[in-house]
């Protein structure tokens, strides 16, 4: 009796229709992730343009007040060498 239960589940899993059923849903899923993929993608693109936007700005303001506390600060006078 247990031979012809491996013999039916082996004819099921043979069936056409089951077949192409479980071929169809894997291209289902499979389009669905590569939308999900896709979507993960250009969101991390965006985050990331948009941090590099931020750090850009940053380092401008931080370039041009040090710019103006340079431009601020008297020059050192040259110290002249000594003669022995």
């Amino acid at each position: 009796m247990e031979g012809s239960l491996d013999s039916e589940a082996a004819l099921a899993d043979n069936d056409p229709n089951k077949t192409a059923a479980n071929r169809e849903f894997r291209k289902a899923r499979q389009a669905e992730d590569g939308k999900r993929a896709m979507i993960d993608y250009e969101n991390a693109a965006v985050a990331m343009r948009a941090k590099t936007a931020k750090l850009r700005a940053l380092r401008l303001a931080r370039d041009a007040e040090q710019a103006a506390l340079e431009d601020e600060k008297p020059a050192a006078p040259e110290k002249k060498a000594k003669k022995k």
